[in-house]
């Protein structure tokens, strides 16, 4: 019934070990299907290379399963409260890579240092800060959710502007009008955080990029008037 939701749903995930994002059975992608109301999640705790589509949980925006005979992913409540209230996301992506989660384990935003990360957003990219004890003892992958809310409405984010944040002392989480983009999303996420640390690690005092710069290299990629690429 869902298999090409399925099949874009494991295309995804075996994504995440072929660009070294993940370890063993670290990190999951969903993918959506608005029209249906449901969305295709890796079944938790699964290895890499045992998956196969047949094994991918398909779950409605309320996190229950819809189909499938294995658990969905423990991030399932995330990404379900991400889709049913971001209603133009069409994939998610979590991983644990390496620089990312040393920048969400700091509790620090990712300055915007260069042109390769302006490209793909012109802002730091934020980190919401640790969920309280009454989150984490409550509803954990729910408040998960609210948290990157949180932190979007406080800095006053829009999330198809920025499309990637990191939770302190968890990960990153990315997402994208596709499960592909949100996977490609998960890799810029931490090659920028891999540049960031080693730009500090040269210059401790290295200024953020200045402001024409920033947006020069934003627009030109997104927007009425970028004309980076072919085109349509």
């Amino acid at each position: 019934m869902y298999t090409s939701l399925k099949e874009e749903c494991y295309e995804a995930n075996m994504q995440l070990p072929k660009l070294g994002l993940v370890l063993f059975t670290f990190g999951n992608v969903s993918a959506v299907d608005r029209e249906r109301g449901v969305f295709a999640i890796k079944p938790s705790g699964v290895p890499y290379e045992q998956l196969t589509a047949r094994d991918i949980v398909i779950c409605d925006f309320d996190a229950k399963v819809v189909e499938g005979t294995m658990r969905p992913s423990s991030d399932t409540k995330t990404h379900a409260l991400l889709y049913k209230t971001w209603d133009k996301i069409g994939g998610i992506s979590h991983t644990h890579s390496t620089y990312a989660v040393a920048w969400s384990q700091a509790g620090m935003d990712i300055p915007i240092f260069g042109t390769t990360h302006a490209d793909h957003t012109h802002q730091d990219i934020p980190c919401a800060p640790a969920l309280t004890d009454e989150m984490i003892q409550g509803d954990y992958e729910h408040e998960t959710g609210h948290q990157i809310f949180n932190v979007f409405a406080e800095k006053g984010l829009s999330y198809s502007e920025m499309e990637m944040v990191l939770l302190q002392n968890h990960g990153p989480f990315t997402w994208g009008k596709t499960a592909e983009k949100a996977v490609y999303n998960s890799a810029v996420l931490e090659e920028v955080a891999r540049m960031a640390y080693l730009t500090l690690q040269i210059n401790t005092n290295t200024p953020r990029i200045k402001d024409t710069l920033r947006l020069k290299h934003y627009e030109r990629k997104h927007g009425k008037d970028a004309y980076y690429g072919q085109g349509c």
